[in-house]
């Protein structure tokens, strides 16, 4: 890969970047949705193997984040340090959130900050389609990725998933979905009260909370699902 480094600077990351750009990826990615009018046609998988390569830099990260490239930017928030990340630097990154996928992909790190449960409130109850996307992306990888957390914490936030669940612009309803079937996946303790409210959601009159909630309970009673969770206790 290159000469790239733990020492490599953003400008030496951006240049390795461009010889990888693809228009063929970037037709790819339109038809899954994804914008990529700031986008070089790079796969996750590159990015992640440069991302591991160049190591944790979080001034560069900002230098990175700072260049507009989607891949610049997954890579950067890879390699920004969460424990440096504030509640400004969340809000303005997010701020500029344009596309499901780099949501999906930055909000892995929002996890990661101790500021993770307030952000996830304050993004929900915000307007703008791919923030409040956010919200419920953070909800989805934290029940995955902080292991730690208790169940407790989960559950608060199934009113939360309820209160948005009418949002009908697309790319936040499919996140309340991830959302939900996450949380019921996470834990048996969990589960219960996860199915409860897709069950809910799927008999109600509103065709958004409907989808959301059919869709849920579908995956939540998996036989292989249930399985898996009956071996975690």
């Amino acid at each position: 890969m290159n000469n790239l480094s733990p020492a490599s600077t953003a400008a030496e990351v951006l240049a390795y970047l461009y010889t990888l750009s693809s228009e063929e990826n970037r037709r790819g990615m339109q038809r899954f949705g994804i914008k990529v009018e700031r986008a070089l046609g790079i796969p996750h998988g590159p990015q992640r193997d440069i991302a591991r390569k160049i190591k944790r830099n979080h001034e560069r990260a900002f230098e990175l984040w700072g260049s507009g490239i989607v891949e610049a930017q997954f890579i950067a928030s890879a390699t920004a340090d969460p424990k440096r990340f504030s509640v400004d630097d969340a809000r303005s990154w997010a701020s500029t959130f344009d596309s499901w996928d780099i949501v999906d992909g930055v909000t892995d790190l929002f996890v990661d900050t101790e500021h993770w449960q307030a952000l996830i409130v304050e993004f929900a109850d915000d307007e703008r389609e791919f923030v409040r996307r956010a919200a419920f992306a953070m909800i989805a990888w934290a029940s995955v990725h902080r292991k730690k957390e208790p169940d407790v914490t989960f559950e608060s936030l199934l009113p939360l998933i309820e209160k948005h669940s009418k949002d009908s612009r697309n790319f936040v309803k499919k996140a309340v979905n991830w959302a939900l079937r996450q949380i019921g996946k996470r834990s048996m303790a969990l589960h219960g009260p996860a199915l409860v409210l897709a069950e809910k959601l799927a008999a109600s009159q509103d065709k958004t909370e409907r989808w959301i909630g059919k869709d849920a309970v579908r995956e939540l009673t998996n036989p292989k699902i249930l399985e898996r969770l009956a071996k975690r206790k």
